[in-house]
């Protein structure tokens, strides 16, 4: 199963904060608050976050947290990837792979075409665009499929497709 891991998912959470009230600092109490995700997780995806670039931090009084660009110019993939670190579905796509087949792997390259559509997929899909709520997406760059579309009624029995 492909799965984002809790603080990517609460990472999206707060930088969609971020981006629905920009001309506000906040601080790490204030966002804990809004969102309803506890402090310390909270502190932790902001340093990721932070020291990927994507959100400025100022200390002091008046100090806190902000977007460091416009959410039309964050994609949901670089979220992602300032936290999980970079998009691979598999072992082999990684910059650090470490996979015994990769030599003689004759799928190796069809895994890249998919990670690289997944990549692209998310890159697409902008801050901005996780503020809009599902019906006023049209014209939007994400496109919604049924788990279910498109698939008839077989099921696999002994090895076989029944319908």
């Amino acid at each position: 199963m492909l799965r984002m891991g809790k603080l990517t998912d609460y990472g999206i959470v707060l930088m969609s904060h971020f981006a629905s009230n920009l001309q506000v600092q906040h601080s790490a109490h204030a966002i804990a608050e809004a969102v309803k995700v506890p402090l310390p997780t909270v502190r932790k995806v902001l340093k990721l976050l932070s020291h990927s670039g994507l959100l400025k931090s100022e200390r002091g009084v008046m100090g806190g947290y902000s977007l460091s660009r416009h959410p039309d110019d964050i994609t949901v993939a670089e979220i992602i990837t300032a936290i999980e670190g970079p998009i691979a579905l598999t072992e082999c796509v990684s910059t650090d792979s470490h996979c015994d087949q990769e030599t003689h792997c004759a799928v190796q390259t069809n895994w890249t075409k998919i990670n690289d559509a997944v990549f692209h997929a998310l890159d697409e899909v902008k801050l901005s665009d996780m503020l809009a709520p599902q019906s006023s997406l049209v014209g939007s760059p994400i496109r919604f499929y049924s788990s279910y579309n498109g698939m008839n009624k077989t099921t696999l029995q002994d090895g076989e497709f029944h319908d």
